[in-house]
């Protein structure tokens, strides 16, 4: 007999890419879902509404990044977020060199999970509506104001500036094993408390994407299924940019800030770069 063949190693890096896909699929078939079922759903048992309201949705999204970051922090961190990547490589010494591919995959996991709502909720869209406007549009992308209040293009950038870096200031301290980090492995449930927070008290201006991958993704699958409207607002204006530029500028910021005001009061530095910390 001969001896069996050693298997190939897998590659790390193919691991870390394949959480980063799966988590972040994770948090828009809990995010792009509850949207759909609230806004199509509802559509259809008025006038009872029984199908949730905006509570459910900051709930369920938040629910959403609990899983995802279940899923996927073994292997990756799971940061699940292109602006938590780049405020890593910026500030934590994660390495550059991964900030695109992990950007990529988290980007693909959205379009999928996307996909999948879009799929599944097929009828229901259609008959709340057939036209596949902005009534229905942000069920899977952004839009100034969630396409009612008065609110700018520049007012929604702002809005995503200051709420990513909300996100990313709070991610860093709860992460942060040298500061008063969740023991226990609640550190997942306490990042989905901060996204239900966010979403109660920072959703009303541009329906806080706060992740260019959740926004992007879905905004794509949207467009490619029937949402001619998906790259622009309610006014015309070409907005996609918006959830995209406002968090990579906002992580950063929050980032910044922790490191300013915190971190390097701490006394030493986190003993694991780029991922979620388990305590001793």
């Amino acid at each position: 007999m001969t001896a069996p063949r050693p298997q190939r190693p897998r590659s790390a890096l193919v691991g870390e890419l394949c959480a980063e896909f799966a988590g972040t699929m994770v948090l828009i078939l809990f995010g792009c879902g509850v949207v759909a079922q609230v806004v199509a759903g509802g559509a259809l048992t008025k006038p009872t509404g029984a199908l949730g309201d905006h509570d459910s949705i900051s709930w369920a999204w938040g629910l959403g990044v609990t899983f995802g970051v279940y899923v996927a922090a073994r292997l990756s961190g799971a940061h699940i977020n292109p602006a938590v990547t780049l405020s890593l490589a910026a500030f934590k010494g994660f390495p550059w060199s991964k900030v695109l591919p992990y950007t990529v995959a988290q980007t693909l996991g959205a379009f999928v999970g996307a996909l999948l709502v879009r799929w599944n909720y097929t009828e229901a869209l259609g008959h709340a509506d057939p036209g596949h406007t902005f009534k229905t549009q942000f069920v899977f992308s952004t839009l100034p104001g969630n396409g009612a209040l008065p609110v700018s293009e520049w007012g929604a950038l702002r809005d995503q500036i200051i709420g990513t870096a909300i996100l990313v200031l709070l991610i860093f301290a709860v992460t942060d094993v040298l500061n008063s980090a969740p023991k226990a492995n609640l550190g997942p449930f306490v990042i989905g408390l901060i996204v239900v927070a966010i979403g109660m008290a920072w959703g009303a201006d541009a329906g806080y994407a706060i992740n260019p991958a959740r926004d992007f993704g879905p905004r794509l699958a949207s467009f490619i299924t029937g949402y001619r409207s998906a790259w622009r607002d309610q006014y015309g204006d070409l907005y996609f940019w918006v959830p995209i530029v406002g968090p990579l500028i906002g992580g950063p910021v929050g980032a910044a800030l922790y490191k300013a005001l915190i971190s390097r009061f701490l006394p030493a530095a986190e003993p694991e770069v780029g991922r979620t910390p388990t305590p001793e």
